[in-house]
């Protein structure tokens, strides 16, 4: 015995078709996050499940997948693995929603084999969502990338990773200990006063409850929410208002409008009510852009986030 041998072991089935490392691939960061990689095809990911630390891996064996739990919430793990694989995501209505329209209608065909994962685990979602907010993607890595460092407590496992920081450790920091990570004081303060909840947020029945508490926390508005959402309860009609990209990508995708904002995004997007997020996850599966050209969208507040 090395230690490292796992402590809960499931084999779980997979639908033909199925593309297991697009469908984990919205719980990494990047391929360098420091508490979810994927390793020679192996998915690995470290988190505080509700009995303890633990990590998951998932790995495609024949048509199937293995998943493995290491450390004291390895049970946690593999009996919500198939969630965090997106085998539990419903589809039921989708299609016929997706015929309607032709580009949809394409994509659905397409990209049949993605499933939306559920993490089933709140405050990790919330850091990383609250880090993203109105600034590029690689100022949001390296925030998030740092404050895991900063509060870095290994994963149990065969693999070096890091649980994601505790919230009471998160709660309990003064605002200029994020300086350094390039987080200002307003969303280090919206991290902070989230991380003072998580335990109610984590105790949330489903995404409309989760939704309600998340939108009171001063910081946190519709974008941040969505995006913890989709991610934590599979919430496929979860959209993300207020993005910079998304309501262009949306109106060129489905009306050939170069521009729109969050109003025509949300016109555009009603007849697929249930599956709004599935539509915009679809878009940006496959890349779909909107011309470069065109006048700058507007700046918005942190309140909109």
């Amino acid at each position: 015995m090395t230690g490292n041998e796992p402590k809960a072991r499931r084999v779980l089935r997979t639908p033909a078709g199925y593309r297991f490392t697009a469908s984990v691939r919205p719980l990494t960061f990047s391929p360098y996050d420091p508490c979810a990689r994927i390793v020679a095809g192996v998915f690995w990911w470290a988190a505080r499940t509700p009995d303890g630390p633990a990590t998951l891996a998932l790995r495609p064996e024949g048509g199937d997948l293995v998943a493995e739990g290491h450390g004291p919430g390895a049970d946690w793990m593999v009996e919500h693995a198939d969630a965090v694989a997106g085998l539990r995501d419903d589809l039921t209505g989708f299609a016929e929603l997706a015929a309607s329209h032709p580009v949809v209608a394409r994509l659905a065909s397409q990209q049949a084999g993605l499933r939306m994962p559920a993490s089933g685990l709140i405050f990790p979602r919330v850091l990383r969502a609250v880090l993203e907010q109105k600034v590029t993607g690689k100022e949001a890595y390296r925030g998030y990338a740092a404050t895991v460092r900063h509060f870095a407590e290994p994963a149990p496992g065969p693999v070096r990773l890091l649980l994601p920081p505790d919230p009471a450790a998160v709660a309990a920091a003064p605002y200029w200990v994020f300086h350094p990570f390039g987080v200002e004081q307003r969303r280090a303060e919206t991290l902070t006063r989230a991380a003072r909840v998580a335990d109610r947020l984590q105790r949330c029945a489903d995404s409309t409850e989760a939704t309600r508490l998340l939108r009171s926390i001063p910081g946190i508005g519709p974008w941040t929410a969505a995006e913890v959402v989709r991610v934590a309860y599979g919430d496929a009609d979860a959209v993300s208002v207020g993005d910079y990209h998304v309501p262009n990508t949306v109106a060129w995708a489905l009306a050939g409008e170069p521009r729109g904002n969050d109003a025509r995004m949300l016109e555009l997007l009603e007849p697929f009510r249930g599956h709004r997020g599935r539509v915009c996850w679809l878009l940006e599966a496959a890349a779909v852009q909107a011309p470069k050209f065109g006048p700058r969208a507007p700046i918005r507040s942190f309140s909109h986030y």
